[in-house]
């Protein structure tokens, strides 16, 4: 048989599956040379022209980089059907294929109520759920932070207006400043308490009066404080000067007994205080 017969001769089923099986893996090492870094960005595939995964091998297992700093071991899918009717040998149907398991997170998008423009993240939406971006962001006028105590002490709320009134303010953890081993300080969004305040007081009004009522308790409780001490004191200070003296009841001395015929009484008078009694013998 001469060359040119030889290669005339039709291919059988086995040889094709070999060179394509060929082919694929030849590819494959292609696109693994490409991949410079892990975190390297997906490659073109040569033929299609398609952005594929990049494939790393790692002691004999072959990875895919996902593209969001991890590497996903890569699946191999195989048909034993095929492979069983091409005598041992799977199809390019069979190879295995690159599965992508990024999860797609769908971005939301809040509109800032100062300019209107939307936004997908800052810091009073993420800690206070206020739908305000960073740059209409006022930190030293109402989207200021104050701390609990100085916001009952202004607002006169209690601790269950904080946390047990619905919703519950939000707020957020700092470490003291005037000193390290005291607990954190819990920060609240200015403008919320005043909201809070406003629901537990009806208005401001009421709330001014409320300020004033406990002012003026307060300044009455200090004169009490200042009376009953500087009472305290003088009686220290007379004490040495002066003794008590427990001052004993009179007794009345009577004299002689006066009979009255008229309504049949008797009558006597004291000797000393001159006092009158009038009274009837059994």
């Amino acid at each position: 048989m001469s060359e040119t017969e030889a290669s005339e001769k039709p291919l059988t089923e086995a040889q094709k599956a070999r060179i394509e099986r060929n082919r694929l893996k030849a590819l494959s090492l292609r696109q693994a040379k490409l991949v410079s870094h892990p975190y390297s960005l997906s490659k073109k595939d040569v033929n299609t022209g398609e952005a594929t995964n990049s494939v790393i091998k790692v002691q004999g297992t072959k990875y895919v980089d996902s593209g969001g700093g991890f590497l996903i071991e890569q699946p191999a899918i195989g048909s034993k059907a095929n492979a069983n009717a091409n005598g041992g040998f799977t199809d390019s149907s069979d190879t295995p294929k690159l599965v992508d398991d990024a999860i797609n997170i769908p971005v939301k998008y809040d509109e800032c109520l100062e300019c209107g423009e939307m936004f997908a993240d800052s810091f009073l939406m993420n800690n206070f759920s206020h739908s305000v971006c960073d740059k209409c962001r006022d930190q030293d006028g109402e989207h200021s932070l104050i701390t609990r105590t100085e916001a009952k002490a202004e607002y006169l709320l209690k601790d269950c207006d904080f946390d047990k009134r619905d919703p519950p303010l939000r707020y957020i953890s700092r470490k003291n400043p005037h000193n390290v081993r005291w607990g954190e300080m819990k920060l609240y969004l200015h403008l919320q308490v005043q909201k809070r305040a406003l629901e537990v007081w009806g208005s401001e009004e009421e709330l001014m009066k409320q300020h004033e009522n406990r002012i003026e308790k307060r300044e009455v409780g200090k004169i009490r404080k200042y009376n009953k001490e500087m009472k305290q004191l003088r009686m220290e200070v007379r004490s040495s000067l002066y003794t008590k003296e427990t001052k004993k009841a009179h007794v009345h001395e009577y004299g002689e007994e006066t009979y009255n015929e008229d309504d049949d009484t008797y009558t006597h008078t004291c000797l000393t205080c001159n006092f009158t009694e009038t009274f009837e013998k059994m």
